[in-house]
């Protein structure tokens, strides 16, 4: 057997679906429903991710900021924003509670267990939009990467997310001046204009230049203050 063919470590059916873990050569892999969300092998976007956002907010000034992080996935945006020691919290939503089993006593808890261990970081089993609906909470910046992107979702129910309903709720969350980003595949001017027409300022793309050549983009918009 090729040392580059994976070899499944983990696969699970839950209320959403199907989730694997795979290993591939040295790296992990995570596939949701037929679908590959991401893997261990680079990071820079979904650090930028977080870094975007911490730079909007820091344009502004103010008190140390608190950040919510739709989707825990292989852990990069949480460990990479509990290395920042100017995050006052940082919340994970993640509904997969294979992918929390993973982290905490599997194999990508080499990458998130310094993070884990943070005081600052907690992590919330539990569906991101039911969170938006329900919490009570608010926070400086909101960072989603649960999908592919606004126009590629791991399952049809994620597209409510990137919709003027859940937008609204974002908006919901986010404290005045907060930074909504949003990790995509591609670009999608469509999302731009949707972001735009539910109100908040700001809009723009950043791309990342990734090893496999295309890039990755975040989407970033600005609750009014």
């Amino acid at each position: 057997m090729s040392s580059d063919a994976p070899v499944i470590l983990d696969h699970r059916h839950g209320p959403h679906g199907e989730v694997v873990l795979r290993r591939r050569g040295e790296h992990h892999e995570i596939i949701a429903n037929g679908c590959f969300l991401m893997d261990t092998s680079d990071g820079r976007s979904e650090r930028h991710l977080v870094d975007a956002a911490y730079a909007a907010l820091a344009a502004n000034g103010g008190r140390p900021p608190s950040l919510l992080i739709g989707g825990l996935g292989v852990g990069f945006s949480l460990a990479h924003a509990a290395a920042n020691p100017h995050w006052r919290h940082i919340a994970v939503v993640e509904r997969e509670q294979a992918i929390i089993d993973w982290h905490f006593s599997g194999p990508l808890a080499p990458i998130s267990s310094a993070a884990l261990a943070d005081p600052r970081s907690v992590i919330l089993s539990t569906d991101l939009l039911t969170h938006l609906r329900d919490t009570d909470d608010r926070y400086d910046a909101l960072c989603l990467d649960i999908d592919n992107g606004p126009d590629w979702t791991v399952t049809e129910d994620n597209g409510d997310l990137y919709s003027p309903t859940g937008l609204a709720l974002c908006r919901r969350v986010l404290e005045p001046g907060g930074v909504l980003a949003v990790w995509s595949a591609k670009p999608s001017p469509a999302f731009e204009e949707t972001l735009r027409n539910a109100g908040f300022k700001g809009v723009r793309t950043e791309e990342i230049q990734v090893a496999r050549g295309v890039p990755d983009v975040v989407h970033l918009a600005v609750e009014p203050a």
